[in-house]
């Protein structure tokens, strides 16, 4: 949940609120279907029906996965587009899924609350399921004048299901900042069962009463009593790192390690990022690269099968949505599967049935070549700063190819390209500065956008796979790493490939 731009809002006094899945839409039209089973779902426009202007277009806010009897629950906030004064927001809606690429949208699940109580917005939080019922821990936040000035401005609170369906807000559950933090930043809960120590944890994004971003512990042996006793935090913000909050948090063991990850949207490196330790109680090891995906990918928290485990986050929006707009909160529901490596630490590839989606081979038809190219097939020599245009993408594509680029330049592709060339999304590969990179090009400018580091990946030879689908467009590379950005206009625009010294083989482009 971010501050910066999420603007929760809360109250006190806890209600008892039955809600009963209001998905219930009649017809879709092909545009509303194609979002509602994207492979990167947003929720669809008028999920209440009518004309509602609060529910004309949503975005998928953080993630909350949790697993059962072979289906996903994805419960995501949901961000209306269109929010009037005096609404709350941030309710929570769910997706459903076996496999990541057929999404089923469940409609909302947990309300806001009333502008006088605690969770006139709606944050981050998690489940657990505790003999027949499910607890969902989550966080209210309202920074309402007349609320603030006698209640904490967050708390996390409950409500509980024996369904997964229709959910009760207990009035009486409330748990604020203890005494030595800030009650003004205390928010999304991540409840699991530690099997280590027998007792049920609770992990709070919370600060210090000295503004020192820490991960906070409370723990239980029993949910069903309400009695969370406060312990100390597992993790505190480095000096060098001074991040001012650690959100979303999420803990797990995987192999011999155990995972600390959360999100961080104020630093130069902003992001998702992951620590390693052999306790979940720390001392915690920040690896060399200690982000999952580019700054694009924001609030992943994990879920697992009990065989793989997958991170789930969301893709910023831009505001305005075209390129040269700024990253927004919000946007698209993405899932990465985890790897562990030898040493421990973390990669991210895309999910299996992913390539399944994309079933028609397009023909590769070259439009252009600007330098000093050859072609033989599929295959392309580049030298001398060239580039080869081809023909349009449809609105979902997955690129592949391998790249043996460069190691002094640069090399890649550029989607979203005008006739003239001066207008693009250009995505870089920059092996001397151990980066992929994006660019959006602007009237014949280049303007960064965002990096990830290349590294665990030796040599300059990179297996690329990208999955385009609407305007989301995720980069895996040797299944070590995957860069995502938000890439408007790829629809019927054309694309091309870019280098020096560098070749392109086995160029492939599928369609659904």
């Amino acid at each position: 949940m971010t501050i910066k731009k999420i603007y929760l809002m809360a109250m006190a006094g806890l209600t008892i609120f039955s809600c009963q899945n209001e998905a219930s839409m009649t017809e879709l039209s092909q545009e509303e279907i194609f979002r509602q089973t994207n492979i990167f779902p947003q929720p669809p426009n008028q999920w209440m029906g009518g004309n509602n202007p609060y529910y004309t277009a949503g975005f998928v806010g953080d993630a909350m996965p949790y697993y059962e009897n072979g289906s996903f629950h994805l419960f995501f906030l949901h961000d209306a587009k269109t929010k009037p004064a005096g609404e709350g927001f941030h309710d929570i809606h769910s997706f459903e899924t076996t496999d990541f690429k057929d999404f089923a949208y469940k409609g909302r699940q947990i309300p806001y609350g009333l502008a006088s109580e605690a969770d006139f917005g709606v944050g981050t939080g998690s489940m657990v399921k505790v003999g027949n019922t499910y607890y969902y821990y989550y966080t209210g936040h309202n920074e309402t004048a007349s609320f603030i000035s006698s209640n904490p401005r967050e708390s996390v609170l409950l409500a509980t299901s024996i369904d997964m369906k229709n959910w009760t807000k207990v009035k009486n559950f409330k748990i604020t900042a203890p005494a030595g933090y800030y009650d003004y930043e205390f928010r999304d809960p991540h409840v699991f069962f530690n099997t280590e120590d027998g007792k049920y944890w609770m992990l709070v994004s919370a600060q210090t009463s000295a503004k020192k971003a820490v991960v906070l512990k409370f723990t239980t042996t029993n949910p069903a009593s309400g009695n969370w006793t406060v312990e100390n935090p597992i993790y505190t913000t480095s000096s060098s790192e001074n991040y001012i909050m650690l959100e979303c948090p999420d803990l797990f063991k995987m192999g011999n390690y155990w995972y600390l990850v959360f999100s961080e949207n104020w630093s130069n490196n902003s992001g998702t990022h992951y620590r390693i330790a052999y306790s979940p109680n720390g001392p915690w090891t920040t690896p060399a690269n200690d982000k999952l995906d580019g700054s694009y990918f924001y609030a992943a928290k994990t879920v697992s099968d009990n065989t793989d485990r997958y991170l789930v986050g969301w893709t910023a929006r831009k505001v305005p949505e075209s390129n040269t707009g700024g990253k927004a909160w919000a946007g698209n529901l993405l899932t990465h599967k985890l790897v562990q490596n030898s040493d421990g630490t973390l990669a991210v590839k895309s999910i299996s049935a992913l390539s399944s989606v994309f079933g028609q081979t397009a023909s590769l038809s070259v439009e252009r070549i600007t330098g000093n190219a050859s072609q033989n097939g599929n295959n392309f020599n580049l030298s001398s700063n060239s580039q080869v245009t081809f023909g349009k993408l449809q609105k979902a594509n997955q690129i592949s190819f391998t790249l043996n680029a460069s190691a002094s330049g640069k090399s890649g592709l550029i989607l979203a390209q005008d006739n003239d060339g001066k207008n693009g999304f250009k995505i870089s590969f920059e092996p001397s500065a151990n980066r992929i990179a994006s660019y959006v090009k602007n009237d014949g400018n280049e303007d960064y956008v965002d990096s990830y580091p290349l590294s665990g990946i030796s040599g300059t030879n990179y297996n690329v796979t990208l999955f385009i689908s609407n305007d989301v467009c995720v980069v895996y590379v040797n299944d070590k790493i995957a860069f995502s950005n938000r890439v408007y206009d790829v629809v019927n625009k054309k694309w091309s490939i870019f280098g020096s010294d560098s070749s392109f083989s086995n160029i492939n482009i599928k369609n659904p």
